[in-house]
Order: C-alpha cells, then structure tokens, then sequence
C-alpha cells in the first residue's frame, strides 16, 4: 500500500484531511497515531473548516517539519532552510492541485464557515477533490522525503 493510498484510506474512515496524511507518515516521525491525530485535529476543512490553507498540505507541512526541523530555537539560516522546503513543497502541491487554499480547491461546492464538518455521505465523497488530493499530497510528499534524504 502507498502512502497515499494509506492517506486516502484514513480519510475515507472519518479522519480529516490533515489527520489522514500525518496518520500516513507516523512511521517517519516517531509519532504515536493518536498524538499525530491529536496534533492535527484542528486542521481539517482549511483549518477548523476556515477554507484556509488545505488541511492535506498541513500535514505534510508538519511531516517536513518533523523530519528536517531542528526542534528548538533555531538560528536564521536553518529557519530559512526549513522554510524553503515548506515553500518548494508548497509549490509543487500548488502545481499538482492548482492552489493550496481549500476554499480554491472546493471551488463550486457549498462551502460555509459553520464549524460542523458536513456528514460523509457517499455525496460527500462525490463533490469533493479531498480524497483524491489527500492520496496526491501523501505521494507527493513520499517522493518529496526520498529526493531529500536527511
């Protein structure tokens, strides 16, 4: 199984976007499943369903953080260099899909600010990209940490 199908399968079970893709990736950042769960909770829907930045390319942007980061207070070139991979991975996520701000992403679906996820519905499922950028962004973000080794 790949780690986006691994992705897609978390999110097809109720975990939001963010969740489904740091869920994929535990085995890379040490963390326990319920505390990577835990830590991205609140970042589905474009962060507490704001349609702000894509909950998908969240998580990955803490996978890149908590495999390159230093984890205390860093100097400035090493902040720097964190957030170059951000910023080129944001751009790579940006070509694959278009944008990484959710409400760009759901263009054309009813998308309120009202913080109740919808149900998952089968419909659910049918109008909704999530799925299938969860998968790309888990893919996405393998290749990512293969081509940069740390």
């Amino acid at each position: 199984m790949t780690r986006g199908e691994l992705a897609a399968e978390k999110f097809t079970s109720g975990y939001n976007c963010a969740q489904a893709v740091l869920l994929a990736f535990c085995d890379v950042t040490g963390l326990d499943e319920t505390t990577a769960a835990r830590l991205t909770s609140g970042f589905g829907g474009g962060i507490g369903r704001l349609r702000e930045v894509c909950g998908a390319a969240n998580g990955a942007f803490m996978v890149i953080s908590l495999v390159y980061g230093d984890g205390g207070i860093a100097p400035r070139e090493q902040k720097g260099a964190l957030y170059s991979r951000i910023q080129d991975f944001a751009a790579r996520f940006k070509a694959q899909n278009g944008s990484y701000l959710c409400r760009e992403l759901l263009a054309g679906v009813t998308a309120d600010q009202k913080p109740l996820p919808d149900q998952r519905t089968a419909e659910y499922y049918k109008k909704r990209p999530c799925t299938d950028i969860v998968r790309d962004a888990a893919d996405m973000l393998d290749a990512y940490l293969k081509e940069n080794p740390i």
